[in-house]
């Protein structure tokens, strides 16, 4: 008996049993499926001597393939101030690639309003991943009013139901503060980021949850908001070393944070750790590199963009909306 001629992945779905989108993420090399079904499918193509068609795939699921990530600041390009959201830029587009989905960069103007019919509506991207904070929570609204696909880095929008990817602040708050009165340290002090930042009053509550949990009294003079910026950030660490000479530890809410921190301390001269121990927030890629390296809570960057674009994907395909809390770890260095 003649053998069916395989024309389509249709045609492949029903020989191996499973939906036409598997089929699909099989040739394409997608994660998202298990490695033996993805094996499979690539030998039953093999053995038929198919090969697909991206261009007619895409056509056929009126898609782009293209995800777009969207920032939104004052500066005309990032710089070594913004190395977080860089390093998740990267992370992601690994991510991307490995489903088959080109990035494009959307750094919007600091007001722009009805931006997303222009990339949206007019089918350059199939979905967003945003860089989010209170004061862009106008940008999560305009994707929800349009019924755009996205999904967000932090969660500033808690009675909104949509996809996201934020970390466990509060547990990372809590480690760097415990961490810090482990080593002896009793007057420490917290460098937050924006005050009305969520993710920044979750580390602060952890800080003040360590600060209880050891019979020590929470101080004001002792706490200090600045923007994330290692200029505030140096701003912020005078005012708060001048008030309180006696600080012997500090938690600081980002690693650029953290070094702009140490520089002042350097200058005031104060030996870190041996007068004040200082531990940052992120584990950049530069932390490593401080003087003297630095603790910090690494928020597992290369996860975290490889969550964003899978989970947005995962949406995009089955309309299945995520929200996952990633886990946090305590990078212990020469700082503490």
């Amino acid at each position: 008996m003649e053998q069916k001629k395989v024309r389509t992945i249709a045609d492949i779905a029903q020989i191996a049993g499973v939906s036409k989108s598997t089929v699909s993420r099989a040739l394409s090399g997608s994660s998202l499926i298990s490695d033996e079904t993805r094996e499979r499918i690539q030998a039953i193509a093999n053995q038929h001597q198919y090969q697909i068609n991206l261009p007619a795939s895409r056509l056929s699921k009126q898609r782009s393939n293209t995800l777009a990530f969207v920032v939104q600041c004052s500066c005309a390009k990032f710089s070594v101030e913004d190395l977080f959201s860089l390093e998740i830029l990267g992370a992601i587009t690994n991510a991307a690639s490995d489903l088959d989905y080109d990035l494009l960069m959307v750094n919007l103007p600091p007001h722009k309003q009805d931006w997303v019919p222009e990339y949206f509506s007019t089918g350059r991207v199939d979905g967003f991943i945003l860089m989010t904070s209170v004061h862009k929570t106008h940008n999560i609204r305009s994707l929800i009013e349009h019924q755009a696909p996205f999904i967000t880095w932090g969660n500033p929008l808690p009675s909104e139901t949509f996809n996201y990817v934020t970390s466990d602040n509060r547990r990372g708050g809590f480690l760097a503060t415990s961490h810090l009165i482990e080593r002896g340290h009793r007057t420490i002090a917290f460098l937050g980021g924006p005050q009305e930042e969520i993710e920044v009053s979750e580390r602060f509550r952890g800080y003040q949850h360590a600060l209880g949990l050891a019979g020590i009294e929470l101080k004001a003079d002792l706490i200090g908001y600045a923007d994330f910026s290692s200029e505030m950030a140096a701003e912020v660490m005078a005012r708060l070393i001048s008030a309180r000479p006696d600080i012997d530890g500090v938690f600081v809410n980002s690693d650029i944070m953290a070094m702009s921190a140490m520089r002042v301390l350097h200058m005031r001269g104060y030996r870190i750790p041996e007068d004040i121990a200082v531990v940052g927030y992120d584990d950049v890629s530069l932390a490593q590199f401080a003087t003297p390296a630095l603790t910090t809570v690494r928020q597992n960057i290369a996860e975290v963009g490889k969550q964003l674009v899978y989970n947005l994907v995962n949406y995009l395909d089955n309309g299945i909306t995520h929200h996952l809390t990633m886990p946090v770890e305590l990078i212990v260095r020469s700082s503490s």
